[in-house]
């Protein structure tokens, strides 16, 4: 185990939400983003495909005031411009804008996160400053997000040689991550299991509940 899974098993496993209003209104979303917060998520990430370039920016900035209330780091999904302008971090897929120049315009101190799916992109992000990776999908996810399934041996691979966070993704929800109980992950991210959830603060401090027990 390297030192910076030292530090996580130390830290306690985290609980990475990301929003999804493909079936809900901007009310119910930063009202579920609350209810996240007040349970105890340890960040969120704002993904939204479908917005104008104002729509956006005006639900980021919304979403961070949220946020901040509870010191809790936002990233914003895919979108460099509107992460520089609302003050959040980012999030990129392989097919987004190279971390090396997301890192050249957000700065050395902002949070860059970036899809990986083998250990050949994970080595890629790692080198080019991703401060954490996403890995999955784990499981078939039920949001409009196409995704490849990776293998659990695939994630711990990741883990074991990255020196940077990892969190697994996709379709994970309290009755399926005890697949990833043996894996030096940071932590895992969920999106419907909290945004299809008919109480978000109960569904994500279960998540909680449970990843402490890791």
């Amino acid at each position: 185990m390297n030192l910076k899974n030292k530090v996580v098993q130390a830290l306690g496993k985290k609980l990475y939400f990301i929003t999804d209003s493909s079936d809900v209104d901007d009310e119910k979303l930063l009202d579920t983003v609350r209810q996240a917060c007040e349970a105890g998520v340890d960040i969120i990430q704002l993904r939204e495909k479908n917005r104008s370039d104002r729509s956006l920016l005006d639900l980021t900035r919304k979403v961070k005031r949220i946020v901040d209330e509870y010191s809790i780091p936002l990233v914003v999904d895919d979108r460099i411009d509107i992460a520089k302008i609302a003050g959040c971090g980012v999030h990129l897929g392989q097919n987004d804008i190279p971390i090396k120049h997301a890192r050249e315009l957000l700065g050395q101190n902002s949070i860059i996160g970036a899809t990986a799916k083998t250990v050949e992109q994970s080595k890629i992000a790692q080198e080019e400053g991703a401060s954490y990776l996403g890995v999955g999908a784990i499981y078939p996810t039920t949001t409009k997000v196409i995704t490849i399934r990776t293998s659990v041996e695939t994630l711990n691979a990741i883990c074991d040689m990255s020196d940077i966070p990892v969190f697994a993704i996709g379709g994970l929800n309290v009755s399926n991550i005890d697949i990833l109980r043996k894996s030096d992950i940071a932590g895992i991210c969920v999106v419907s299991a909290i945004m299809k959830a008919e109480n978000p603060y109960m569904a994500a401090r279960e998540l909680k509940e449970k990843l402490a027990t890791f």
